[in-house]
């Protein structure tokens, strides 16, 4: 084996590294890992990668890691601002004509949300400005879904997620497990979201720094839908002229997910919900392909 430092194109290490792959008995592990190797090399030959860049790589990836908790998922929120995070969920969210388009998970998923009865307030610490969410879950063919079981998590007014600021909001904070009524019917109270920007006090907050980007997300809600029988969505609602729409730093905006939280002044209709009248309030319907 070759080691002139002047012939960095040479295969021999490459063919080497992925040889020694040809025993993994998982075939598809097989397949990821080979062309990991070989993707990886290519790039280190292409960029002419110095010992040095090589070193702060596995330093960055150590700080990452060593930056994850429980409830804080640095390596998801690297995913995330790369872009790797939408284009895996594009690559697997192919979803038929009239179904809910996928988005990404995020890295604040990292505790379950409590059984909630439909109507109730998520938004347990106030300060933002309050909204109904209603809609219903359905089968792509217009068919409800009663018993569908929805996921819902958003930051509070301020733009912190409970696990964020657990000295500030109680646990379950902006969650809550819903389950649609016998129409496939869901609604809840919560407060209008704002932009918020990701974490930055890690290292993704340092390579945002050094490559001139932004940290700011779009205001969203997040969304797991479930029912028997169909494929489950991951998806959020964007508000409607939110700032960042244009330019999310985890690029996960798609045109069918922005939805109005348009003022409503029906004094009945407040009545049904439990809110001053007129009111905020966001209408859709999560649709679901069948498994």
């Amino acid at each position: 084996m070759t080691t002139d430092a002047t012939d960095a194109l040479d295969t021999t290490v490459t063919d080497e590294a992925v040889n020694s792959l040809a025993g993994t008995a998982d075939p598809r592990l097989r397949e990821l890992l080979t062309g990991l190797v070989r993707h990886l090399h290519a790039f280190a030959r292409e960029t002419r990668l110095t010992q040095e860049e090589w070193e702060r790589a596995v330093a960055f990836l150590t700080a990452t890691g060593q930056t994850c908790t429980d409830t804080r998922q640095e390596f998801i929120l690297l995913s995330d601002v790369l872009g790797l995070s939408m284009l895996v969920e594009t690559l697997n969210g192919d979803r038929a004509p009239g179904a809910t388009e996928s988005t990404v998970l995020g890295p604040f998923h990292m505790t379950e949300s409590p059984v909630r009865a439909l109507g109730a307030d998520i938004d347990l610490v106030g300060g933002g400005e309050p909204c109904v969410v209603s809609g219903r879950v359905l089968s792509r063919d217009g068919t409800p879904l009663p018993g569908a079981l929805l996921d819902v998590w958003q930051a509070d007014g301020n733009g912190f997620y409970d696990v964020q600021r657990p000295d500030v909001q109680p646990p379950g904070n902006g969650r809550g497990l819903f389950t649609a009524d016998a129409e496939g019917r869901f609604w809840f109270r919560t407060c209008v979201p704002s932009p918020y920007p990701i974490p930055t006090d890690g290292p993704v907050g340092g390579l945002l720094r050094a490559t001139g980007r932004h940290p700011y997300r779009p205001a969203h809600i997040h969304f797991i839908a479930t029912a028997a029988g169909h494929t489950p969505v991951t998806t959020h609602i964007f508000v409607a002229g939110s700032d960042y729409l244009d330019s999310d730093a985890v690029f996960a905006v798609k045109p069918s997910l922005v939805q109005d939280f348009a003022e409503t002044d029906d004094p009945a209709l407040a009545g049904e919900f439990g809110v001053a009248n007129p009111f905020r309030h966001a209408r859709f319907d999560l649709v679901l392909e069948r498994s």
